[in-house]
């Protein structure tokens, strides 16, 4: 009872956490809000028993990730522009606005097609630093995992190209 009070406290905290990464108009606080936001799922993580992930997720998301975050925002000089009202979207909101849909409807669909069973029960070694390590960096998953990594460093340099007019 005590940890399922928790666990729905800190998923509500998640969300709001998360809607204000969205909402917020200042860049440096929508940042701070997301490493609230990672903060709280680390929380999430530790109560379902997954004590690593909670680790990684504070280590890596909340530090490394926000740090790579702060130093582009910071390079990119965002500065606050005319913010638009609802009814200047134009063609790429709507798009947009449909294709939220789209997957609102597609999740949906998929939820009520979940199976009643539960899964069948796994050994004492899943979940370890182990196996975790072994199929990031032996195993099927390193090739998404090494893609990955490099589509980031793409999209950060990209990012700078495109915000930049000389470098």
């Amino acid at each position: 009872m005590f940890e399922a009070v928790f666990f729905y406290l800190f998923s509500l905290f998640a969300i709001v956490s998360g809607v204000g990464v969205v909402t917020m108009r200042n860049p440096i606080a929508s940042a701070l809000s997301l490493v609230i936001c990672f903060f709280f799922l680390a929380a999430d993580y530790a109560l379902l028993g997954a004590h690593f992930v909670a680790v990684i997720q504070i280590l890596v998301y909340a530090g490394a990730i926000m740090v790579l975050f702060i130093f582009v925002i910071m390079l990119l000089n965002l500065r606050h522009g005319d913010h638009l009202t609802f009814n200047d979207i134009g063609p790429r909101g709507v798009v947009g606005m449909a294709t939220a849909g789209l997957f609102a409807i597609g999740l949906f669909t998929a939820l009520g097609q979940l199976p009643e069973t539960l899964p069948a029960p796994v050994g004492a070694e899943y979940g370890t630093i182990a196996m975790i390590g072994r199929a990031l960096f032996e195993g099927p998953y390193l090739l998404p995992f090494e893609t990955v990594s490099a589509l980031l460093t793409v999209a950060v340099v990209g990012a700078v190209v495109l915000a930049k007019k000389e470098i």
